[in-house]
């Protein structure tokens, strides 16, 4: 794969050329901690270049990039990302940034908005925003410490990285061939994806081998007055039981401008664990088709909120939630759920 030499380490990247024509805008995706450009490459990539030319890469010493001592806070690792856009002459794309990634993205647009013709952030966690006043108590965090106690893994979901901690935790079962049970591992992995041991060895060795560790648990570098100045297209997703959920529900005070959407019970690796759905949310950003575009009701607030699809399935049966937060179904089929709905309007409209 093609890399480039950027502030002292190597960044292994991977271009997609668009299926529309080399007029296409491009599109530049992040990946998270622990993971690489693979988090994005099938099917969002390989899906996305029907209408965009994409931009993967690893960042620094994930994946295939280098390894350095140091240079991994979010700061360090956007003026990777703006060295790269540099070298490949991308002067402007569109973004989508998963979990640290989103950080990463987030100083780079403080610095360079201009870079930015829109950007999707899922499910990042904010260092200033994370510090305002919660406006719920993570209730499926309660859930994950119970099975976390019982299996003996000092974690405390309370703590504010308790992600990456528990990524850690997990890195070492696996390389001290620990059978992991299958209640723990399908209680986490919506939180985490596919873990596998190579990811899990790498992720240990830069934390263990370099200042990684520290530099990735300091401070994020986004005060709130930088973040408020953001005015390109922002798309806010965040998963239901995902611990930065807290974030995002912030983040409806700081921009007001961005559209906001909840995947309904999902955890923090949403993209992955329900695709179609996070690329349906993308296109219709893209295409200027959610909610801060819509026309509301007469008598509301006017503030913003987080929207799912209204309509979706459990066991088999099928449901939708009306505009007053009531559960209606089950229904055989969505067939069946849409012309119930639309048989109720304006009741539901």
């Amino acid at each position: 794969m093609p890399c480039v030499e950027v502030n002292g380490s190597r960044i292994n990247y991977v271009q997609i050329d668009s299926e529309s024509g080399n007029h296409s805008e491009n599109l530049v995706m992040i990946h998270g901690l622990a993971t690489n450009m693979a988090f994005w490459y099938t099917p969002h990539a390989t899906q996305l270049s029907k209408y965009h030319r994409i931009t993967l890469y690893d960042l620094r010493g994930h994946g295939r990039s280098g390894v350095s001592d140091a240079g991994y806070t979010p700061s360090d690792m956007s003026r990777d990302l703006r060295a790269l856009l540099d070298a490949l002459q991308i002067e402007r794309a569109h973004f989508v940034a998963h979990s640290f990634g989103g950080a990463v993205a987030l100083n780079l647009a403080c610095c360079d908005p201009s870079r930015f013709a829109s950007l999707v952030l899922a499910d990042t966690h904010i260092s200033s925003v994370r510090r305002l006043p919660k406006t719920r108590a993570w209730v499926y965090g309660r859930k994950i410490q119970r099975i976390l106690n019982a299996y003996g893994l000092d974690v405390d979901v309370r703590e504010p990285y308790f992600g990456y901690k528990l990524l850690s935790a997990f890195a070492h079962l696996k390389r001290q061939n620990i059978e992991i049970s299958q209640k723990l591992e399908g209680l986490v992995s919506p939180m985490m994806g596919q873990y596998s041991k190579r990811a899990a060895f790498q992720w240990l060795n830069l934390l263990e081998t370099t200042r990684a560790e520290k530099e990735l648990m300091s401070d994020d570098g986004l005060p709130l007055k930088s973040l408020r100045k953001l005015k390109f297209p922002i798309l806010a997703m965040y998963g239901d039981h995902s611990q930065a959920m807290s974030t995002g529900e912030q983040l409806l005070k700081v921009w007001p401008h961005a559209d906001f959407r909840r995947i309904r019970d999902a955890g923090h690796f949403f993209p992955i664990t329900r695709p179609s759905g996070f690329m349906k949310n993308c296109r219709q950003f893209w295409n200027g088709a959610l909610i801060n575009k819509l026309p509301r009701r007469e008598g509301d607030s006017g503030k913003n909120y987080f929207r799912s699809d209204r309509f979706y399935s459990r066991q088999g049966k099928w449901f939708f939630d009306t505009r007053e937060s009531t559960k209606e179904g089950p229904f055989d089929s969505l067939e069946e759920a849409e012309v119930y709905l639309w048989s109720k309007i304006p009741q539901y409209a």
